[in-house]
């Protein structure tokens, strides 16, 4: 018994022509934005900083993930005069989208006066929900398999979609049911870390860069839809694993510990980009719109237990 592939990618209601492609990235991205609301309103922010950022920081991570797309996989774009556009035939790349996103997300978060590590730990496990979620959209595609496979579990792929050199196999790797998997658990894990563990801002953001590029890693190694190589090797293989070692020390650089300011002290600010822990704050800081004051504790080996408010929190699809 093998997964059968979905016989359509798409549905009419009227003359519109929905995708399953765009919807289950429409439905990824309502889901990221609920969680981090959560997430953020339990860390003292206001939830609606979220919708702001949103507003700016998806689209962002579209153009992002099309340009990225459009320039390491030239090959696939679609010979319409449309076709750099061509989002709904699929073709996202994840370290284009991220990076754009975040970019766009940490200026909408530092105009509000709010942290932007703090933010982007709280969106961490939100990403990865919403890259789940996109995978769906690849099934309905049927893109982003892996090489050809007799388990039980192997995707049935038609013809038509069967990469060239591939044609004379039926079943393959279903590569997005494995992501798909992972992102979900990593997920959790990053949940649980976070309310486990005291990591320091935006420690869980890192783990997400460090943790998904070294799983996909292990999936660039069995993909065989088009892509450039370099040295025989998927051109993301290289770029996941830079993006590992990267994730691996800002995670290591954000959990030093430094000395927490002295009261009356002003806290440090943290630039929008910057992988730096901010511990702690005085209490009864201003914040501006979207400003949050989040309690905090910090304690130090040898010394008495001191509380302190945190001010700030801040935010952070494919190839």
């Amino acid at each position: 018994m093998h997964i059968p592939s979905p016989s359509i990618s798409g549905f009419h209601i009227g003359p519109l022509e929905i995708h399953f492609y765009a919807l289950m990235y429409l439905v990824g991205i309502a889901l990221a934005i609920w969680i981090t609301r959560r997430r953020w309103r339990a860390k003292g922010g206001d939830p609606d900083l979220v919708g702001d950022v949103a507003i700016w920081a998806v689209p962002a991570g579209i153009v992002g993930g099309r340009i990225y797309f459009d320039i390491t996989t030239p090959m696939d774009i679609p010979h319409e005069w449309y076709g750099v556009f061509a989002v709904w035939t699929g073709g996202l790349g994840i370290w284009g989208g991220i990076a754009l996103a975040a970019v766009v997300g940490a200026w909408r978060v530092r105009r509000a006066k709010a942290s932007v590590v703090v933010f982007m730990d709280a969106v961490a496990p939100a990403l990865l929900v919403a890259q789940a979620v996109g995978r769906v959209g690849n099934y309905f595609n049927k893109e982003l398999f892996g090489k050809p496979t007799s388990l039980p579990w192997g995707l049935e792929i038609p013809l038509a979609y069967r990469p060239a050199g591939y044609t004379q196999y039926a079943t393959f790797q279903p590569s997005f049911l494995y992501e798909l998997i992972f992102d979900l658990a990593f997920a959790a894990f990053l949940v649980w870390l976070g309310h486990h563990r005291n990591i320091k801002p935006p420690g869980l953001l890192a783990l997400y860069v460090a943790g998904y590029s070294g799983y996909r890693i292990f999936e660039e190694t069995i993909r065989i839809d088009s892509s450039a190589h370099i040295l025989g090797l998927r051109l993301n293989f290289f770029i996941a694993l830079v993006m590992t070692v990267v994730g691996l020390s800002w995670f290591a650089f954000s959990q030093r510990r430094r000395k927490p300011p002295e009261p009356g002290e002003e806290a440090e600010s943290v630039p929008s980009g910057a992988a730096e822990p901010g511990d702690a704050t005085e209490p009864g800081d201003a914040t501006g719109p979207g400003g949050v004051a989040e309690a905090s504790s910090v304690t130090e080996a040898s010394s008495v237990t001191e509380a302190s408010s945190v001010t700030e929190p801040s935010a952070a699809a494919e190839s």
